[in-house]
């Protein structure tokens, strides 16, 4: 892992001084981020992005390419996992929140070794590449449900029985189908999947992350509490507290968030108006 990690910050570095799309659509979210930032402290977290763009592309090898057994083996320690055993002996059903951040297909592994669960993907483009990621994934028995009405439907009946579900928070919704909400102070389009999940399920909610470890020494695993309002049945309250969720999980480890994709539109919707009068 420390060969995969050193070459894909090589990879990343490259990226950040080739200026193609990687580089744009990181040096714009951060532009977006960190407005009290200079413009060369900018410059700086977004090359250390790139770079763990580049880990975060090589490890995956490493994963996928050794047994589950092996692959967990690199989960050096954990940080609020007792939380994780207390919602599951809870027996209300659990959406686990898992976040474009760290190693998050490790984390599929840590979760599946531990209970029975289902988890929301949307197919990618390139239909070829659905049963190569099926397969992957599928390393351990977990039920791999499309981002579809049918699939849906399933994560209900799941969550309704008790059972797990993993699901990205972060990913932005077809055009239609969000709830704008802030993320980091700036209007993003948001999921409302997650909170009507929950609301409708009284399932609970945690969010969840792999935090990787310097120098390819492994990864942390991070368990952290939902917000209060996340299931709230006013959709604009719940996304606010969805996308508080995922924020409180980025501070953990900024540069380690997928910085490279287009988590705004473009143009960026105006945020709401605020009463400068009100106390």
């Amino acid at each position: 892992m420390s060969l995969l990690h050193a070459t894909g910050a090589l990879l990343g570095r490259l990226l950040w001084r080739a200026g193609g799309r990687t580089h744009r659509v990181i040096e714009r979210n951060l532009s977006l981020v960190l407005t009290q930032e200079s413009p060369e402290t900018r410059h700086e977290r977004g090359r250390e992005a790139a770079i763990e763009t580049g880990k975060a592309f090589c490890e995956i090898a490493g994963i996928w390419g050794r047994t589950p057994a092996e692959a967990l083996t690199l989960v050096r320690e954990t940080r609020g996992e007792a939380l994780f055993h207390e919602a599951i002996a809870a027996g209300r059903g659990l959406i686990v929140a898992a976040p474009h951040l760290g190693c998050w297909e490790l984390l599929n592994y840590w979760l599946a070794s531990r209970t029975p669960m289902s988890i929301l993907y949307r197919p990618p483009r390139q239909p070829w590449v659905e049963p190569l990621l099926r397969r992957a994934r599928g390393a351990l028995p977990v039920e791999q449900v499309r981002a579809e009405g049918a699939g849906v439907r399933t994560l209900y009946k799941r969550l309704s029985a008790g059972g797990v579900v993993g699901i990205l928070p972060d990913q932005q919704p077809k055009q239609g189908e969000g709830e704008s909400a802030p993320f980091f102070g700036v209007p993003a389009p948001t999921m409302v999947l997650l909170p009507r999940l929950a609301q409708r399920t009284g399932a609970r909610v945690l969010f969840a992350f792999l935090e990787r470890l310097p120098r390819g020494a492994g990864y942390r695993l991070h368990f952290l509490p939902a917000p209060e309002g996340i299931d709230d049945a006013d959709l604009e309250i719940a996304c606010a507290a969805l996308n508080r969720g995922v924020e409180a999980c980025v501070r953990l480890a900024f540069a380690q968030y997928q910085w490279s994709y287009k988590r705004w539109p473009n143009p960026i919707p105006p945020a709401p108006d605020v009463d400068e009068s009100a106390p």
